[in-house]
Order: C-alpha cells, then structure tokens, then sequence
C-alpha cells in the first residue's frame, strides 16, 4: 500500500521572529505569507480570530513564492538558543557536476550574501564527499551552503 506523501512546514523558535522572517525570506527568495483569503492584513485575522493583541508579533511565515516548498514559520519563545541544532536547512547553490574550484566561488558569493544580511560563516568544508560553508543565522541557528 502507498501512503500519500504529506506537505510539512519547518518552524523555527526565534526572539524576534519578524526579523529572522526576513532574514530567510531575503537568503532563500521567499515571501511573507499573505493573509488567509478574506482578510486585508494579518492583524484583520488576527482580531478577527481572537488572538490577543500582545501575541501578533509572535509569529510570522514565509513561503515560496513559486509554491511547492516548504512554508518556514517562525514562532517567539522567551528562552535562547543554548545547543547546536539537531536538524538544518541546506542551502544548494552551486552545481554539483562543476569542478570543486566552481564550487566554492558558488558557495563563497552565496556566503558572502549571506553575511551581509546577517548570517555569521562558521566553518569552511572542501573535502571529496563536496563542498561547503557551515553558517548561523542572525539568531544562531547553523545551516549549510553548497
């Protein structure tokens, strides 16, 4: 028996979760999420659902604006960031039949990008098994670049 595949989302805890929205959206060329159809804004949602007004910063989404990726959510918690992740995003720029010097002019403009909008490079990997740049975001979540 086949079992549907299922669509999923990837959420992330974050301090200011509007800022870390807009660092995702800028580094992976997605869009904040419109509100649901009906509703001008998210605050006309958010009121119109009862959510407290104190807890509209608490959240925000981004999607591809292409459609068929992953939604990213971004939720607020008051506690930081204290371990490494257990899971990351990887982020694919280079072209994996180029020669590992192409590679890594793809990966280090990427990177270079990046840490303009706010990402830190952490770790620089050029070994057979590829090429990549390990990063954190502004609020420290690692992720890769290929």
């Amino acid at each position: 028996m086949t079992r549907p595949t299922r669509t999923f989302q990837v959420t992330f805890d974050a301090a200011d979760p509007a800022a870390l929205a807009e660092f995702w959206a800028a580094a992976l060329g997605y869009v904040p999420q419109p509100p649901p159809e009906g509703f001008d804004t998210w605050e006309d949602f958010a009121r119109a659902v009862g959510i407290p007004e104190e807890e509209w910063d608490d959240i925000a989404a981004i999607v591809n604006p292409d459609g068929g990726a992953a939604r990213l959510l971004f939720l607020g918690v008051p506690e930081p960031k204290t371990a490494k992740n257990r899971m990351h995003l990887d982020i694919d720029v280079s072209d994996r039949g180029s020669s590992p010097a192409e590679r890594r002019s793809a990966v280090d403009a990427e990177v270079a990008r990046l840490v303009a909008l706010g990402a830190t490079r952490i770790a620089d990997f050029d070994e057979a098994k590829g090429v990549w740049t390990v990063m954190q975001d502004p609020e420290g979540n690692e992720f890769c670049v290929h």
